[in-house]
C-alpha cells in the first residue's frame, strides 16, 4: 500500500518552483517520473497555389541587358550669355559690378566664379577660343544585345545629342561604343562595342503573336538603379501617341521609368517583343501606362541601320488626312475610311502616277486602306523602286494606278515653294455672302481660290475650324475662284442627292479638307 502523502510534493511546492530544472528535482525526489515535453505553436505554413515565376526568364536574359551612358561636348558659354558655369543671369537690367557689395550674388560669384569672366569658372567649360568643352554626362538609359559581336539596340533619343558612349554589363563592366546608326522617325539606334569576348544576346518575337493580356518582363535601367526588373501584361496594340508618322506601340503597365528608354520588353520564352520608348505620366514616374515599340518595327529598322548605318523607306509623296464620315458622304463613298488626298507634291511617286488631290486611297496591292497611319507605315516599309498598284476612289468611282515607290527624304523638311503674302490691312468688301455655309469670301488676289473674309460664329463652317483670312482653293475636287463658282459646285451637289461638299482650304502654307452640309437653301 503506498504512502502518497509523505511521497507526493503539495501544490504549494509545485506552485513554487520557478524553473523546469527545480521542478524535475522536486519530482524526482518524490519519485514521479521526470520527463517533460515544451510544447510550441507551429509556425505558420500556407498551402498556396503555385505561380508562373519570371526568375528563369531573368536570369537568362539579363546579362544581355545593359546600361547606356551618354556624354556630350558642353560648349562654353560666351562671356556676353550669362556665367562661366553654364548658367545665365538677369539682374534687372544691372550688370553684377553694379550691385552692392553686400548682395549675396556679387558675394557668391567673387567667391566661386561667375558672370566677370572668374578664371576658376573659365577652368570648368575650357577655354573660351571657339574649341568645343571637355565631354559631360548628358544622358543615360538601357539597352540590349542583339549578337555575340557587341551590336546592341537602344532609344534614338537616348544617343541623338552624344557624342561618347559607354555600355555598363549586368556584371559592371564599363566598355566604350560607338554609334552606328539612329532614325529619329521610330526612335532607334544601334551601338557597337569592339570587344574579344562574345556578348550574351537576345532575339526578336514574332509580335503578330502577341496578344493582349500576355505576360512580359521589362528590363533596364530606371533612374540609374542599374538592372531592375519589372512584370506586367500587355494592356493594347496599336497605340497612336502623337509621336510620329509610324506610331504602332504595344502599351505595357509594367513599371517603367526614366532610364528605361530602350530596353526590353520579354516574353516568358525570353525573347524581346518591344523596345520600351514613352510613358504616360502627368507627374513624370510611373503610372502603369508604357509603351514599346514592337519587335516587327524594330528589327527591320535594325537590320538597316546594322547595314547602311540609316533607313531607306518607301514613299508616296502625298499630303493624306482621315475620311470620316462627313467627307465620305460628300464624296458619295460607302464608308469612312481609306486616306484622303490633300495634295500630291511636284515631282512625287503620287503625282507621276496621276494621283490628285480627292482622291481617296482605298488599298495598296490589294490590301485594305483603313486610314493614313495605316498607308504611312505600308508604303514606309516597301523598298523604294518597288512597283505597286494603288486603289482610289475618284469623282464616285472606282479607279487604280500602278507606280514605283520612291525613296523617302531625309529627315530635314523640304523648303515651302512659296510663301503665302500677308494681307493688307484694309478687307475688301466681299463679293457675294454665302449664307447657308455661314461665310463671306473675296476672290485671292494671287488668283488662286478665293479668301474667307468673315464666318459666322454660330455656323456649321465655324465649327469646322473655317476663319477669317484662309482660303478656299477647291469645292468638291472642282477649283473656284469666286463665290459664283462656289455657288454652281454646290447647286450641282444637291442636284446629285448629296448632303455635303467637300471643301479644301488653305492656312499656314498647310492644306486639308472639310466637309460641310449643303442640304439648306
Amino acid at each position: 500500500m503506498f504512502q502518497t502523502n509523505a511521497l507526493r510534493p503539495s501544490l504549494k511546492t509545485i506552485l513554487k518552483t520557478s524553473t523546469v530544472a527545480g521542478l524535475a528535482a522536486v519530482m524526482l525526489s518524490t519519485g514521479i517520473p521526470a520527463t517533460i515535453t515544451s510544447s510550441f505553436a507551429a509556425a505558420v505554413k500556407i498551402e498556396a497555389p503555385q505561380v508562373p515565376s519570371f526568375a528563369d526568364v531573368v536570369d537568362a536574359v539579363s546579362p544581355a541587358v545593359v546600361s547606356v551612358r551618354v556624354q556630350s561636348r558642353a560648349n562654353p558659354v560666351s562671356d556676353d550669355a550669362g556665367s562661366g558655369n553654364g548658367f545665365s543671369f538677369d539682374f534687372g537690367g544691372r550688370g553684377l559690378d553694379e550691385l552692392p557689395d553686400d548682395h549675396p550674388l556679387k558675394r557668391f560669384f567673387k567667391e566661386f566664379g561667375g558672370p566677370n569672366g572668374d578664371k576658376r569658372a573659365d577652368r570648368d567649360h575650357g577655354p573660351r577660343d571657339g574649341k568645343p568643352g571637355r565631354l559631360r554626362p548628358t544622358s543615360q538609359g538601357s539597352g540590349f544585345f542583339i549578337s555575340e559581336d557587341g551590336y546592341l539596340v537602344t532609344n534614338n533619343h537616348v544617343v541623338s545629342d552624344g557624342s561618347a558612349f559607354t555600355v555598363i554589363l549586368n556584371d559592371g563592366t564599363e566598355l566604350d561604343a560607338k554609334l552606328i546608326g539612329k532614325d529619329s522617325r521610330t526612335d532607334l539606334a544601334v551601338l557597337k562595342v569592339d570587344d574579344k569576348r562574345k556578348f550574351a544576346y537576345v532575339g526578336f518575337a514574332d509580335d503578330s503573336k502577341v496578344r493582349v493580356g500576355d505576360w512580359v518582363v521589362a528590363v533596364g535601367n530606371p533612374f540609374g538603379l542599374g538592372g531592375t526588373v519589372t512584370a506586367g501584361i500587355i494592356s493594347a496594340r496599336g497605340r497612336d501617341i502623337g509621336s510620329g508618322p509610324y506610331d504602332d506601340y504595344l502599351q505595357v503597365d509594367a513599371a517603367v521609368n526614366r532610364g528605361n528608354s530602350g530596353g526590353p520588353t520579354f516574353n516568358l520564352n525570353g525573347e524581346v517583343v518591344g523596345i520600351n520608348t514613352a510613358i504616360f505620366s502627368p507627374s513624370g514616374g510611373n503610372v502603369g501606362i508604357a509603351f514599346a515599340i514592337p519587335a516587327s518595327v524594330a528589327k527591320d529598322v535594325v537590320n538597316d541601320l546594322m547595314k547602311d548605318g540609316e533607313v531607306s523607306r518607301g514613299w508616296l509623296g502625298v499630303q493624306i488626312q482621315p475620311v470620316d464620315k462627313d467627307v465620305a458622304e460628300s464624296l458619295g463613298f460607302a464608308e469612312a475610311s481609306g486616306a484622303l488626298v490633300v495634295e500630291p507634291q511636284a515631282g512625287s511617286p503620287g503625282e507621276k502616277a496621276g494621283i490628285k488631290k480627292g482622291d481617296v486611297i482605298t488599298a495598296v496591292n490589294g490590301d485594305t486602306i483603313k486610314g493614313p497611319r495605316e498607308l504611312a507605315r505600308k508604303i514606309a516599309l516597301m523598298r523604294p523602286g518597288t512597283s505597286v498598284d494603288v486603289a482610289l476612289w475618284r469623282d464616285g468611282k472606282a479607279e487604280s494606278v500602278k507606280l514605283e515607290v520612291g525613296t523617302l527624304p531625309a529627315d530635314t523638311k523640304d523648303a515651302a515653294t512659296s510663301t503665302e503674302q500677308q494681307q493688307e490691312d484694309q478687307q475688301p468688301s466681299s463679293e457675294k455672302a454665302l449664307a447657308d455655309l455661314g461665310v463671306t469670301v473675296t476672290p485671292s488676289e494671287d488668283g488662286k481660290g478665293v479668301t474667307i473674309s468673315s464666318v459666322d460664329p454660330d455656323s456649321d463652317a465655324s465649327d469646322r475650324g473655317l476663319k477669317e483670312g484662309q482660303k478656299i482653293v477647291s469645292v468638291n475636287n472642282q477649283e473656284v475662284k469666286s463665290a459664283d463658282d462656289i455657288l454652281k459646285v454646290i447647286e450641282a451637289a444637291k442636284k446629285d442627292g448629296r448632303t455635303k461638299a467637300l471643301f479644301q482650304i488653305e492656312a499656314d502654307n498647310a492644306s486639308r479638307f472639310v466637309a460641310l452640309p449643303i442640304s439648306q437653301g
